[in-house]
């Protein structure tokens, strides 16, 4: 009596648990498509002129319109899109009349990597944007071949010029640059899965918990009889 009373609190408090924690995953997914939501709606809003003053935590995915020069000097970032394959993001200073930004125009494949590119006065809108995308893993820059691995704003700067603020160009600034707006789609969301994870193990102990209760109530029950 006592195994078959342990093993009911036990497989109770386990079950208990394993409940608990897919509702707190329900939970976040309530939270997060929240925060995605309102990231959504910061993205597609009506741009501004650049802040004087802009920080990663109060501007990021602010959008911006600036106006001003496109300066010749460019970066390429190898990346990978998907349905096309390797390219490069182009990374080039642009010049208003106070200040110098990084732009980043787009994707162009690797076939493109040498053509030349439209410069001069003209005016672009875009997302600031913060790119965390630098790790230990990631490889050093082939400055000879002018390959970055990717987009590190301080060093992008530094090698063109600018200030370290990244704008992602959403409107096309060359027809042969295929413009990658900011988008919420890289921002992971799986916290369904995670929920469906948790309340699946629910049931596969709660089923173990049935099983267990069963094969110990059977030899008692014999010797009863």
């Amino acid at each position: 009596m006592r195994r078959i009373l342990f093993l009911l609190i036990f497989g109770i408090a386990g079950l208990g648990v394993l409940i608990s924690l897919g509702l707190w995953q329900v939970q976040r997914l309530a939270w997060k498509e929240g925060v995605l939501a309102e990231i959504d709606a910061r993205i597609a809003a009506e741009p501004v002129s650049l802040p004087q003053s802009v920080s990663e935590d109060g501007d990021k995915y602010l959008p911006v319109t600036i106006s001003g020069d496109m300066e010749p000097g460019e970066i390429h970032v190898l990346v990978s899109v998907k349905q096309v394959g390797a390219g490069y993001r182009i990374i080039q200073s642009f010049s208003t009349k106070d200040r110098t930004i990084l732009v980043d125009r787009g994707f162009v494949p690797t076939t493109a990597k040498q053509a030349e590119r439209l410069t001069g006065p003209m005016t672009v809108t875009g997302n600031l944007h913060w790119p965390d995308e630098i790790d230990s893993y990631t490889p050093e820059p082939d400055i000879d071949d002018n390959i970055w691995f990717a987009r590190d704003v301080p060093n992008l700067a530094a090698a063109l010029g600018a200030e370290p603020i990244l704008l992602i160009a959403r409107s096309e600034t060359d027809p042969g640059i295929t413009p990658l707006p900011v988008d919420t789609a890289g921002i992971p969301n799986d916290h369904l899965q995670y929920a469906i994870t948790w309340f699946g193990l629910a049931l596969v102990w709660a089923a173990m918990t049935g099983y267990f209760l069963w094969r110990n109530r059977a030899p008692a029950q014999s010797e009863e009889q």
